[in-house]
């Protein structure tokens, strides 16, 4: 059960109206994740275009974002999010099998950026929080820091750095929340890496 009421479409602020609309129009439906923000007035119509943003056309390959997006959704054990994550990533054209590889760890399959952002998305979720600041500035080792900035451009790493952060944000909102699914599970190998 939610750890928050989820609000029906005629309990949102009309603050949050428009954009809810547009969501709901995109989706089909009022997703539980939208249900529960609704709870703070004005937040939804900040989230959804961030998000939205985030996760369009820009400097870093759509295929990087949502392999990016499903490896954190499994490394938080986060079912929603990888039912998500997985949904929007065939959706748009990623393999099951890599899909299951990415929730697994294993790279091998992936192209030099893919397996960077992987690393990356890894040290940043587990990692990071785990080394202190006098230990490390960064909580990310000096050499996989030094081989994004070889291989992604400014803006690029911009937009890797944010969507890890993002994803792990949401993951652990949707984990706390204890959402019911309201899109298909995901892939079964990945499922069982939750």
């Amino acid at each position: 059960m939610s750890l928050v009421p989820l609000l029906t479409s005629d309990q949102f602020s009309s603050v949050d109206q428009p954009v809810l609309a547009k969501g709901v129009d995109a989706y089909g439906q009022l997703l539980n994740t939208w249900a529960a923000i609704g709870n703070s007035p004005g937040l939804l119509s900040t989230y959804l275009p961030f998000l939205r943003q985030l996760n369009g056309p820009g400097a870093l390959d759509d295929r990087v974002k949502e392999l990016v997006a499903v490896r954190v959704a499994v490394l938080n054990h986060c079912r929603y999010t990888a039912s998500h994550r997985c949904t929007s990533a065939l959706s748009k054209g990623v393999k099951a099998g890599d899909l299951e590889a990415v929730a697994r760890g294993e790279l091998d399959g992936f192209t030099e950026q893919e397996r960077l952002a992987l690393q990356l998305a890894e040290e940043m979720t587990i990692s990071l929080p785990l080394v202190p600041l006098e230990d490390d500035l960064t909580g990310v080792s000096t050499s996989l820091r030094d081989e994004v900035q070889r291989v992604f451009d400014p803006t690029a790493v911009v937009d890797l750095v944010m969507s890890i952060s993002v994803w792990n944000a949401l993951s652990r909102f949707h984990r706390v929340m204890a959402f019911d699914m309201d899109m298909p599970e995901p892939p079964p190998a990945v499922d069982a890496q939750l």
